[in-house]
């Protein structure tokens, strides 16, 4: 085995070499890196020397509690109610604002629901950090999926023998080779909410009906708005690769299908589908890691808000690496999306594996 890897290979170890010094100089070294700094209490300028903390950061960032809440109730035992009728609720700040509940302290109010009469609050020690990792989970949820299907079927239509199909190709492929921050002002100007296009378009296909609204400035509406651009911005670009994958596919087994009699969905689902598997599991990944390091449109467009509705895990942790100098909580938050993005794609490459 030595001679084979010292003599057979030594051409094939010398030109993987350059490869292997750039990825653990750049991936694997910055990540142990980042590793050490998120048990430390370590700040970008601060004249304070460097503690160790151990976990105690990812313990601040990951905290999650369950309070019940009773109605408050008068002297005789009704529920109070406001104006509106609500069911009053004792606050969330006196509970975690007290001595009486240690477990509580500094906690903020995440979201709530009601069972019957009690209010179940879910509070977080770092509430921004959870609405980063929810919207980038959701965020990955909904374009990975829908990218990758979308992509398909412009591959689908575009691997024909048409005159001018490479113009086509061409239009589709052309949003991927223009710069994101391009992308992302332009988009902010088709969203925007006094005389953007999109509403102006919609309000010309409803014939003034629709009311204009600024979809970047709504809590509702700004993950849609940025989930549309990204789809769009990317499609193209994982569409060559699906159709790379069309084009391995041999076309005798079209010309057997067709003489038996196969009808369009059972061609593709015999034949091209088996044909783009390993392509498949490519594409999955690849849209996985891209959805995962959400940055530059959040930063470009809505810079996190309106109200934390887009917030990510990369926009955070550059926010507080950088942006309020602690290194630490920016170092922790990488480190727990590597975690998060290796065990998504280790289950996405054994759902998907050989069998």
């Amino acid at each position: 085995m030595a001679s084979k890897l010292t003599t057979s290979n030594r051409a094939g170890w010398l030109f993987a070499g350059p490869g292997f010094l750039l990825i653990a100089t750049f991936i694997i070294l910055p990540f142990f890196f980042a590793f050490g700094l998120s048990l430390t209490n370590q700040r970008l300028i601060s004249p304070n020397p460097t503690e160790f903390v151990g976990l105690q950061n990812y313990s601040d960032m990951l905290s999650l509690a369950v309070i019940d809440l009773d109605p408050e109730r008068d002297e005789a035992g009704d529920i109070l109610r406001d104006d509106t009728g609500a069911i009053q609720y004792p606050r969330v700040r006196d509970i975690t604002r007290s001595d009486d509940f240690p477990q509580y302290r500094g906690m903020r109010e995440w979201f709530r629901w009601q069972s019957g009469d009690t209010a179940r609050v879910v509070v977080a020690s770092d509430v921004v950090f959870w609405k980063a990792l929810t919207n980038t989970l959701l965020f990955v949820l909904i374009v990975a999926p829908t990218q990758a299907g979308l992509a398909l079927c412009l591959a689908l239509l575009i691997n024909q023998k048409l005159r001018g199909i490479n113009v086509f190709r061409a239009i589709y492929f052309m949003p991927v080779v223009v710069s994101i921050v391009v992308v992302s002002l332009l988009w902010r100007f088709i969203y925007d909410g006094d005389d953007g296009l999109l509403n102006n378009m919609l309000a010309f296909l409803t014939f003034g009906a629709f009311e204009g609204r600024d979809w970047l400035g709504n809590p509702d509406t700004a993950l849609g708005a940025i989930m549309a651009m990204s789809i769009w911005q990317a499609v193209g670009f994982h569409m060559v690769i699906w159709l790379a994958g069309l084009q391995t596919i041999s076309p005798t087994l079209y010309e057997a299908a067709d003489i038996e009699g196969a009808s369009a969905w059972q061609k593709f689902r015999y034949v091209t589908w088996p044909g783009l598997r390993n392509t498949a599991v490519l594409i999955l990944i690849v849209i996985t890691m891209q959805a995962f390091a959400l940055f530059a449109q959040i930063d470009v467009m809505t810079n996190g808000g309106p109200l934390d509705s887009t917030q990510t895990l990369v926009f955070q942790a550059v926010e507080r690496g950088y942006g309020r100098q602690d290194i630490s909580g920016g170092s922790t938050i990488s480190v727990i999306l590597f975690l998060l993005v290796l065990t998504i794609s280790l289950i996405q490459r054994w759902l998907t594996r050989e069998r």
